[in-house]
């Protein structure tokens, strides 16, 4: 399943670079409906990123990335570097 969500992220990410609306709403109905079958199944963090739809960061996670950076939402490396700004 992951294989295809890759797929779907990546078709998604260039639709979106090429302005293709037809090509986004498909791949995030795709993405979407993956996410709802896959929910029990797949790493706690890539359903994060696709229910928060952080794509790029999806990606990464798929790629083996470990420098993912922490987004706005938190984490609590985000929380902590926001008690310090």
């Amino acid at each position: 399943m992951e294989t295809q969500i890759k797929t779907a992220l990546c078709s998604l990410l260039a639709g979106i670079k090429a302005a293709d609306g037809q090509v986004v709403v498909a791949e995030m109905t795709r993405l979407d409906e993956a996410l709802a079958r896959g929910r029990d199944t797949l790493h706690p963090q890539l359903v994060h990123f696709l229910e928060n739809r952080s794509y790029a960061k999806a990606v990464m996670f798929l790629g083996g990335a470990t420098d993912i950076p922490v987004g706005a939402c938190g984490g609590r490396a985000g929380r902590e570097k926001g008690l310090k700004d």
